[in-house]
């Protein structure tokens, strides 16, 4: 091993040495694992306030690449979208608990099978982690029955 290798090895990954308020536009997109839970139709207990997630994800989510079809204009489009940026971290709440961001956001690691550890994303989808397969399309699901779509995840 020459000594330039030794040292590039030892480097810490950017999100253990920077905040995410610091990271470029790149480290911040590639810190989203692609599980797909941000699009889970979720609905809220007006009593407790508690978020409950449902298997109905959002008309634009792509059942191939647990993607949103409409990426750019997603928040346009669909104005309750969880569109987390460096500037509204504080939505972070709205992440599901294995969300990257907002596990960052609260000082902890990042877990074994994110991808950017891992190195791909068989191993999330493995243990359950990605929506990838079982959830169904807002689009075919009526409004009034969402209730009787909640899940629990993890």
């Amino acid at each position: 091993m020459k000594i330039d290798d030794k040292k590039i090895s030892d480097e810490k990954p950017f999100w253990e040495t920077k905040s995410l308020t610091e990271m470029n536009r790149e480290e911040w997109e590639s810190l989203c694992d692609g599980c797909g839970r941000c699009c889970l139709i979720k609905l809220e207990d007006e009593v407790t306030e508690k978020l409950a997630e449902t298997n109905v994800v959002c008309r634009y989510f792509n059942h191939d690449t647990c993607g949103c079809n409409e990426y750019k204009k997603r928040s346009e489009l669909v104005p309750e979208c969880l569109t987390l940026s460096p500037d509204n971290l504080d939505a972070c709440y709205f992440a599901p608990p294995t969300c990257a961001y907002r596990l960052l956001a609260e000082g902890k690691k990042l877990p074994n099978w994110h991808p950017l550890i891992h190195g791909s994303y068989e191993l999330m989808r493995a243990l359950g982690i990605s929506v990838a397969g079982i959830v169904i399309s807002e689009e075919v699901v009526h409004e009034d029955q969402l209730e009787s779509h909640i899940i629990d995840w993890l």
